[in-house]
This record gives structure tokens, sequence and C-alpha cells, in this order.
């Protein structure tokens, strides 16, 4: 029996926004983290992955239940800080890091003759963190931010921390549009905040932010001369263009990992509907489960040919093809007859 909902059963109701940490088991703060496999950091080849990447994960990686939280890439525009492909005339330069910044470049302005400029600067490399697609719903969450880097890492104890955000609170337009969608500075402060007595694009030397977040695509864009501003809080980087292995992006993931501060929250939209089932006192009280009924669809006991008796367990919605498209288990079942009427709510969410 099919009973189609009236115009007043089917309710919507507005879209919420849910708010989640963007890490596994729901995680606030990844605090710990781990490298992959020794086969993502093996810098052995020009071409091995660990020379264009260093995946991080939440456990390690000889545990079967470790997942990817987030990538750490380094770019450069001349092909500077990573080993060259070949050696020969001519080819100096073209390198991993030139491929990220081509990449990233691309992503952005959908030009390769652009670079990033973050405020008024331009430098020559980049630093970028791309968290993993599966890790965040539609879109990092506005002002959740919160990465610190640390010197203490290397060796290098010394070097203080730098704490950044996002400024989307201090600047809820954003610093520009691109083809990843509105991006937003990042910058030293908290929680969207610019730090109290600066402004977010002259914080790194008077002429810059410290990069660009970007919520819809998952990416957090570094200016490369971030730590080239008072205390260096990574390593020196590559100056030639040839035969250069710094795997500064495996020392700034060793920066970050150091801080034990990395927190960013994802936001989903979700779209409710109720439907209100209702099933009338002389609705729904035969049941075709074998034990009510015989092979011939008569009832097995007599005292329930007048009086029967049954229970409602599962909800099925249906299109007018008669296709079951969703389908609700109660939570216990709801007793029927004909001196009863239930009223049950169905809540699809998507």
């Amino acid at each position: 029996m099919y009973t189609r909902f009236g115009d007043n059963d089917i309710v919507n109701r507005q879209a919420q926004e849910l708010v989640t940490s963007t890490w596994s088991n729901n995680l606030n703060n990844l605090s710990q983290s781990y490298t992959a496999s020794t086969h993502t950091l093996n810098f052995a080849q020009a071409t091995s992955s660990g020379n264009f990447y260093v995946e991080v994960l939440n456990k390690v990686a000889s545990d079967t239940t470790a997942e990817t939280q987030y990538f750490v890439s380094y770019g450069h525009r001349l092909g500077s800080g990573s080993p060259d492909f070949t050696h020969d005339t001519g080819s100096f330069g073209l390198s991993p890091s030139r491929v990220i910044y081509n990449q990233y470049r691309q992503l952005h302005f959908n030009d390769d003759t652009k670079n990033f400029t973050f405020g008024t600067h331009t430098p020559d490399d980049i630093f970028v963190i791309n968290i993993a697609r599966g890790r965040y719903k539609q879109r990092l969450t506005l002002g959740s931010l919160s990465l610190h880097i640390s010197g203490a890492a290397n060796g290098t104890t010394t070097q203080t921390s730098i704490k950044l955000t996002d400024d989307s609170v201090t600047n809820p337009a954003g610093a520009g549009t691109s083809n990843l969608g509105t991006y937003y500075n990042i910058v030293s402060g908290a929680n969207g905040v610019v730090l109290g007595g600066t402004t977010a694009t002259t914080q790194v030397g008077g002429t810059g932010s410290y990069g660009h977040f970007y919520p819809e695509a998952g990416l957090i864009i570094l200016n490369g001369d971030f730590g080239k501003v008072g205390t260096d809080v990574y390593p020196t980087r590559g100056q030639a263009l040839s035969n250069n292995t710094n795997q500064n992006h495996n020392k700034l993931y060793k920066h970050i990992s150091s801080s034990a501060r990395f927190i960013v929250d994802t936001t989903e939209e979700i779209n409710s509907e109720f439907y209100f089932c209702r099933t009338r006192n002389d609705q729904f009280n035969y049941t075709n489960n074998e034990s009510f009924i015989d092979a011939n669809k008569n009832i097995r006991f007599e005292s329930m040919q007048l009086n029967p008796k049954v229970f409602i367990t599962t909800v099925g919605l249906y299109n007018d093809a008669f296709e079951l498209v969703a389908i609700a288990k109660l939570s216990q079942p709801v007793a029927k007859d004909f001196t009863k009427e239930a009223l049950i709510r169905v809540k699809l969410d998507y």
C-alpha cells in the first residue's frame, strides 16, 4: 500500500552550516603528525615524489588506520630549491620546484606568465599546504585557522615561532578572487583577526602578507620570503638553479610538526526536509510477512483476521515511478491496529 504525501506533509528547512574539525576523528588540533612511507620521502632522483611533496599522516605509516591529512610542497618560479630533471645545457632550472610553482600559478591565475604577489611583494618562491580533499567538506571555515610555525627544529631552538591565521574577520570581503574562489591573507594573529598594531599586507618586510588562504580549495599558499625577515624560521633555501637538494618543503613540515599547533575547521551546508508520514487507523494494519500470511496470502491465525496486530519498523520513500529512493529505520517498533494511528516524522539531510 502506498500513500501520497499531501501539500502540508513535506516541510523544507533553510540550509544550516555544520562546522567540524578537518582532521580525522574530528580531532581539533593536529598536534602529532607523521610523514608517509619512504617512497613518498624518496629524494634520490629528481623525479622522485619526495621532491614534489611531503604527505602528512595522523598516525605512523605502518599503522593500517593511518589517514592522509595534508601535503606540503615547495615551488620556485625559476626552479631553485630542488634538483634539475637533467643537467643538459638549456635545461637548468627545470625541476620539481618549478613544476609546483607553475601548477599552482595555473590554478590561481590560469596564466603561466603571472607570479604570486602578497601585498605588493612578489617573491620568487612559495610554500603550499594542500589539505587532503577527503578531509574537508564544502570549504574550510573562515577564521578557524591557527597554524604555528616553530623555529625549534633542525637545531634552531633559539628562533621564535610564527602564529598564523587568515584575516577573514578583519577583512571579510577577502584579499581577492581567483580561479580557486575568494582568497584571504595569511597573517600573524588569531581567530581571523590581524595582530594588533599591524596590517595584513605589511607584516613581511613591510610590503606583504604571510600568504593566501583558499577556503574553497583547501589550500594555504605561503609567501616564500616570510622566513627571510627577522628570525629565519627554517634553514636557508637554495641559491643555485641546478643540483639543488635543499628539500625545503620537508624542512617546513618539520617546523610545523615541532609547533604542535595546526587547527582548521571545515564547513558543510546541510539541507533538511521533513516528511510527515501519517498512518490512519484503517491503514497499514496488514503485512506480507510469512509469519502473518501463508503461501495463499491468507492470514494464518483466525484471531487476527478481524483484529490484526502488526508493528511498523521501517518507512520507505518512493518516487512517482514507485522506486525506493530513501529508507528510514525506526528506533523501536510502533504497534499498529484498527484502534491506533501513528504520525512518523522522517528527516532527510543532504
